[in-house]
């Protein structure tokens, strides 16, 4: 199953994907996608790592999405992606810009021919003021096409606000 988690920063899109993986009984292989590059990301990572179980496998990949879920997608194992709107903002920051159209469409050329469970979280950007500034409007923009783009292809979809999860698409949470 290919599930999408969306919600804005602190919702608990993070924690409810997390629970998902858990409850899926599966060896679950955490892909993260963050460079922590400062002090306060270096602490976000750490949160993330002390609220995982130890026996969850991790993959930091922060460009090569596709090339990283191919590799490790397998029939009863879960792939817990973490968060896409990251793995954006890498290919955005980059010097050739033809890369983000090339990573992207790799993602989602390979997304539904992927075994196992799959479960994607990400920030979702659009409901808010559109912000100043031609990368940040790009950024917007890209993260509304890319997750309209995998809602389309996932089985589940869910929102969250608050810890709240509110199922967009497929069976409810």
């Amino acid at each position: 199953m290919l599930q999408l988690i969306l919600g804005g920063a602190r919702s608990g899109k993070s924690r409810l994907a997390e629970k998902l993986a858990a409850d899926t009984r599966l060896p679950v292989t955490y892909i993260a996608t963050s460079q922590p590059l400062d002090g306060e990301m270096n602490q976000r990572v750490a949160l993330h790592r002390a609220r995982r179980p130890a026996e969850w496998a991790l993959v930091e990949e922060p460009l090569a999405l596709a090339r990283v879920l191919r590799a490790n997608a397998a029939p009863g194992r879960c792939l817990l992606v973490d968060c896409l709107t990251l793995w954006l903002t890498n290919l955005l920051m980059l010097d050739d810009a033809r890369q983000l159209g090339v990573e992207r469409d790799a993602l989602l050329d390979c997304v539904t021919a992927l075994p196992g469970e799959i479960i994607f979280v990400s920030n979702e950007t659009g409901m808010g003021v559109v912000p100043l500034g031609e990368l940040t409007r790009r950024y917007v923009d890209e993260a509304g096409w890319l997750h309209q783009a995998l809602a389309e292809r996932c089985q589940r979809v869910v929102l969250t606000v608050a810890g709240l999860p509110l199922t967009l698409k497929g069976t409810v949470l």
